[in-house]
């Protein structure tokens, strides 16, 4: 199996792209770390994927750095080593012009997307470079490479998450570390389906049409795709892999 005896932690395990992610890395051999914010969702989860010696799930808060450091250091102890990081959660904030944003408003969805990173590298590096291996996948988004109108805070964030996976490469790229970027576009999901409601509440389909008239395939990612190509990054057919900010979008940003 491709990610045999490898130990990996997700966040945002309880969202769509994370579920679809443990479920294919569980089915491919993955001693994994799920790690999720509500507690409910996580039961959910547990309740889904089941209980058995290779699968634990953590409650934490992406923002405090005792509570990452906490899954970071649990996943190490309890499977004996962190081969791979997933880190998957974040916030798409609200739609509207970067002149009404407050300074909590903003301030919130850097702290989740750039700062939750952030700790997940600081904290996951360390263990890595003992390791002299490892695989750290930052999940971020279309909206890192090119500019996204209505979401300053969001774009502003993903570009900073690429910001940080490169210079963690070169700093750390002769430890045996590998660290990548992995930029969905559109994703069939409820994260888009929020965006289309919030930008369009009367009739939502509308803006999902515009958008894929924008992308050459003319439709949405799915889950599953994401989930795949989070999976090459993770296992040993990726070891070349290093520094890459690597768009799944359909060819949305291609023009």
């Amino acid at each position: 199996m491709r990610l045999a005896d490898k130990s990996i932690l997700i966040t945002g395990a309880t969202g769509s792209i994370g579920k679809e992610t443990a479920k294919l890395f569980k089915k491919s051999g993955a001693k994994l770390a799920l790690l999720g914010r509500d507690k409910k969702k996580l039961d959910e989860l547990q309740a889904e994927l089941g209980i058995d010696e290779n699968t634990i799930y953590l409650e934490y808060e992406a923002r405090d750095e005792s509570s990452v450091a906490s899954a970071i250091n649990k996943t190490n102890e309890e499977f004996g080593s962190l081969d791979a990081v997933v880190a998957n959660a974040g916030t798409e904030g609200v739609i509207q012009s970067l002149t009404d944003y407050t300074v909590e408003d903003f301030s919130y969805t850097l702290e989740v997307n750039v700062t939750g990173v952030w700790l997940l590298m600081k904290h996951a590096t360390p263990i890595m470079t003992g390791q002299k291996k490892g695989s750290f996948i930052a999940i971020s988004s279309g909206a890192g490479v090119v500019g996204s109108s209505g979401q300053c805070p969001y774009a502003a964030s993903k570009h900073a998450v690429c910001g940080m996976i490169k210079t963690a490469c070169i700093e750390f790229g002769s430890s045996g570390v590998r660290f990548n970027v992995l930029a969905p576009g559109p994703i069939a999901n409820r994260m888009m389906e929020s965006l289309h409601k919030q930008i369009n509440p009367a009739n939502p389909t509308e803006v999902e049409d515009f958008v894929k008239s924008k992308i050459p395939m003319s439709r949405y990612g799915t889950d599953s795709e994401i989930a795949q190509f989070a999976l090459f990054l993770a296992s040993d057919e990726s070891t070349f892999c290093n520094g890459g900010v690597f768009l799944a979008d359909g060819g949305l940003t291609a023009g």
